[in-house]
């Protein structure tokens, strides 16, 4: 999206950077990119909900605080999926906060009655994300708390969107291009953590029913996880979200596969913070990813030769 036509004057933006040092550095950074020295698979991890860098203008913002605020990201799920980067496989993470801005969604996804003025971008304020609170820049958090005291300015939203949605997604996708490039085929694994439920399972699996994987990367994955010790759902609370649907095009041998996570087996829910098992349950999602990494990759190849700028 071409958000050049609604940047505000350079001196409103000098004084936004000087005021707020971390926002001056998310801006700077919007994203990780943990890379081995060499991709040794056709994977792309990608963690859009793990940034925990919160700006204190944000802050200002909100009438929630501290772990309150936290309670929508989907915390260290970057460091649970980590341990395939020296398995040759690259990881991108957002650094900033899903509260602030949801990379897992489009840009178009704004609710404009969070603003105080029209926002001068196009707007799908019917999507049904937008409507539940939880557009590209949420107005709730997952649990449907209000995030914001007052209306945003217009500006606020262009400049989230510009500046840390737009480069994490271009990232993510000329990663997506260098691996189909290596490898002729190309998957994203999208790393995700749910709220823990009463006989919730361990593990959802989400391909939008069958239209952003192969099957066979799909059945790969669940058999990978069930060796590990894993609960494993298909689809069902968490069918994949907007990387799935962007990425996801098995036809031209590029696949996107979600992975939600309960967040139960790694984290203290009510601090935020690894629990005592976080490491084993690492070490045992490593352990299936790197059975599923070594598909054979004439499997994710249905056609040969089409590339992702065919798109």
């Amino acid at each position: 999206m071409d958000f050049s036509k609604s940047v505000s004057r350079a001196d409103d933006l000098d004084t936004m950077m000087m005021a707020d040092p971390l926002l001056a550095d998310l801006w700077a950074r919007p994203y990780s990119l943990l890379a081995p020295p060499l991709q040794l698979h056709p994977f792309v991890l990608a963690s859009p909900h793990s940034g925990r860098l919160y700006p204190s203008t944000f802050l200002a913002q909100s009438r929630l605080a501290g772990i309150s605020l936290r309670r929508s990201e989907d915390a260290y799920v970057d460091e649970l999926f980590g341990g395939m980067v020296d398995r040759g496989v690259p990881l991108l993470a957002a650094r900033f906060p899903r509260a602030y801005v949801d990379a897992n969604r489009s840009s178009d996804e704004l609710d404009p009655d969070m603003f105080d003025s029209p926002l001068g971008l196009p707007v799908n304020a019917a999507s049904p994300r937008v409507s539940a609170g939880l557009g590209a820049v949420p107005r709730l958090i997952r649990d449907g708390a209000e995030i914001y005291q007052t209306r945003l300015s217009a500006n606020d939203a262009v400049q989230r969107l510009s500046r840390l949605h737009s480069p994490y997604h271009a990232a993510l996708a000329k990663l997506v291009q260098e691996t189909f490039d290596r490898f002729g085929t190309a998957v994203v694994i999208d790393c995700h953590s749910m709220p823990s439920v009463n006989a919730a399972p361990d593990i959802v699996l989400g391909d939008r029913y069958g239209t952003a994987a192969a099957h066979p990367l799909l059945r790969c994955a669940e058999q990978a996880l069930l060796a590990a010790g894993f609960k494993v759902a298909r689809n069902v609370p968490y069918a994949g979200g907007y990387t799935t649907s962007i990425y996801g095009r098995p036809a031209k041998a590029i696949h996107a596969l979600q992975i939600e996570v309960n967040r139960a087996l790694y984290l203290d829910e009510e601090r935020i913070t690894p629990n005592p098992r976080f490491d084993r349950v690492a070490s045992r999602l490593t352990s299936a990813l790197e059975r599923v990494v070594t598909i054979d990759a004439a499997l994710l190849r249905p056609h040969h030769g089409m590339g992702i700028a065919a798109e």
